[in-house]
């Protein structure tokens, strides 16, 4: 019975229900849009990562703390982002750690910025200093000639990998291959040219230009230590202990006895790939409290509509309470069409999130050449509906609670 009254009484004002009911929309709608997105980034960076392959252990250099956890990790971060430089790791380190048995090979990295020339045409490239077994970790390929040999890089030999969208610049259609590009008034031999990778990030690998690590050091930068060590393992099982090796190599190496002081950071493929989870969590997190401020708005605006409603209905109210409604069926009523307010706009939100999700995706991936993945987590759908039926309880209670409490025959003094 009460069901009923409460449909009957919300089509009896279509448009004003309607516009009541489209605040919900909005927000339901973009909590769908903010778990799909977050879920779409996370898929995003993850993917990226990850096709760097899984059996990766990483090595890079940190500001020594006394501090333990992530707040020496975040200590050491906020002191390289300052300027310090950290000079802790250098190619004696990646010797030692590529004699561990469960190392498969492992490759040192710096990276400077150069402008690159060829005939009229140049480019300012990001320089990515590497070792010969760059192209023997990971998944990157070539898409033309051969990349440089371990003793190209031992005898300082100036050669060049390109990345794919400075190739076409310098190039075009043309092949690179044995031609000299100026780096640095120097002219560099042209061996190799990278197959289309993407980046990570605003990063993107097809703008490098790879030079050997010992010639970027002596000839570029003027640097005997190393900004990354990236290593890869043989059996996936072990990573673990064997990140617990290197560290114990990198102590006994670097004279430290106490953990809190290491001057460096080993860190599975795992690891990163939780760090970055967790980041990305965060995030959606943080968008969902903001978008959840349109949602109480739109509450705010159905607890208005429904006062009102009670307002322009004090007569039937005292009608029914004088032939023995109870404060119940009253208050009962008036909650019904909250609710229905509420689950109507959150219906209408979710398919209308969906609708915009799929577009965010279909944009990212046709226009920006993203490989983001379409995503609608059950997570989503089910804060959706929650926050529905909260809302619909939590802000139709006040006016459901006023129309119960109505005299009848103060009520019925109204008509």
């Amino acid at each position: 019975m009460a069901t009923k009254l409460s449909i009957k009484s919300l089509t009896s004002n279509k448009s004003r229900s309607l516009l009541t009911v489209l605040g919900m929309v909005i927000g339901i709608g973009a909590i769908i849009v903010v778990y799909s997105a977050g879920e779409g980034v996370k898929s995003l960076i993850l993917g990226q990562v990850e096709a760097f392959g899984s059996d990766i252990i990483q090595t890079e250099p940190r500001v020594p703390s006394s501090k333990t956890g992530s707040a020496k990790d975040s200590q050491s971060s906020q002191a390289m982002a300052q300027g310090v430089q950290v000079t802790s790791l250098n190619l004696d380190d990646l010797d030692k750690i590529d004699k561990l048995e469960n190392i498969k090979g492992s490759y040192g990295a710096v990276t400077g910025q150069a402008q690159v020339s060829y005939g009229s045409e140049s480019v300012r490239g990001m320089l990515y200093g590497v070792g010969a077994n760059f192209i023997k970790i990971g998944t990157f390929k070539l898409s033309e000639g051969v990349f440089y040999t371990d003793s190209e890089d031992r005898g300082l030999l100036q050669v060049v990998v390109l990345g794919s969208n400075v190739k076409q610049k310098l190039f075009g259609d043309s092949s690179p291959i044995g031609k000299m590009v100026r780096l640095k008034k120097s002219k560099y031999k042209v061996v190799g040219v990278m197959a289309k990778r993407g980046g990570v990030g605003v990063i993107s690998f097809d703008d490098f230009v790879y030079v050997p690590v010992r010639t970027m050091q002596k000839k570029f930068l003027g640097i005997d230590h190393l900004l990354s060590i990236t290593s890869q393992v043989k059996n996936l099982a072990t990573a673990e202990s064997t990140a617990e090796d290197i560290r114990l190599i990198l102590r006994q190496r670097h004279g430290i006895e106490n953990a809190a002081k290491d001057d460096f950071r080993v860190s599975t493929m795992a690891e990163l790939m939780s760090t970055l989870g967790t980041i990305t969590n965060a995030i959606t997190l943080l968008l969902l409290a903001i978008v959840s401020i349109s949602l109480i708005v739109g509450g705010v605006g159905i607890t208005n509509i429904m006062y009102v409603i009670v307002t322009e209905r004090t007569a039937e109210i005292g009608l029914r309470k004088a032939v023995g409604a109870k404060v119940q069926d009253i208050m009962t009523q008036f909650l019904i069409e909250s609710t229905l307010i509420t689950m109507l706009g959150g219906l209408i939100g979710i398919i209308f999130g969906i609708g915009i999700s799929y577009l965010i995706a279909i944009v990212a991936r046709n226009f920006l050449g993203l490989a983001w993945k379409f995503s609608l987590p059950i997570t989503g759908f089910v804060v959706a509906i929650c926050f529905s039926l909260v809302c619909g309880v939590v802000f139709g209670l006040y006016p459901a609670r006023k129309a119960a409490r109505l005299d009848p025959i103060e009520a019925l003094r109204t008509e």
